[in-house]
């Protein structure tokens, strides 16, 4: 049934895209993290690990009742790499020498361009709750780069 709810979630977002991209959708990420999807850019595949989004989603919500809204949020994002036309040249510069501050704006760069690719395709579900998302997902990067200010 879970394998069911995210072929029906893939199968419905990934044409909003346009995409090409390969998806898979395994059950656990292979480390410790708690990785909800992942593009692979060298073979143009995004993967979506059942388990940890799951967990996210649970952690975030304190149910499962938005899970399906929830796989699509992930997933568009992960659609956003994969459309990013710039997503390329900004992980060629972070393979380059540089400071701290610049890796994290580049980093964040990299995460906003994706979500705001994966909003465009997020029909249909409510904005904040994609917001909401959205933000715990950038918090991160977000504090990085206010740190480095500071």
């Amino acid at each position: 049934m879970e394998q069911a709810l995210f072929e029906r979630v893939v199968n419905a977002v990934l044409p909003l895209s346009g995409s090409q991209v390969e998806v898979s959708v395994q059950r656990r990420f292979p480390g410790k993290r708690l990785v909800g999807g992942k593009y692979q850019p060298a073979s143009h595949k995004v993967t979506l690990y059942q388990e940890p989004i799951k967990q996210q989603c649970r952690q975030l919500f304190g149910s499962l009742d938005r899970l399906e809204d929830y796989i699509a949020v992930v997933f568009a994002h992960e659609l956003g790499h994969a459309e990013d036309p710039q997503l390329e040249q900004l992980s060629r510069l972070l393979d380059g020498d540089l400071m701290v501050k610049e890796r994290n704006a580049i980093a964040l760069q990299i995460e906003e361009n994706a979500w705001a690719f994966a909003e465009a395709w997020l029909t249909g579900i409510d904005p904040a709750f994609i917001r909401l998302i959205i933000d715990e997902s950038l918090a991160a990067y977000r504090l990085a780069v206010q740190s480095d200010i500071a």
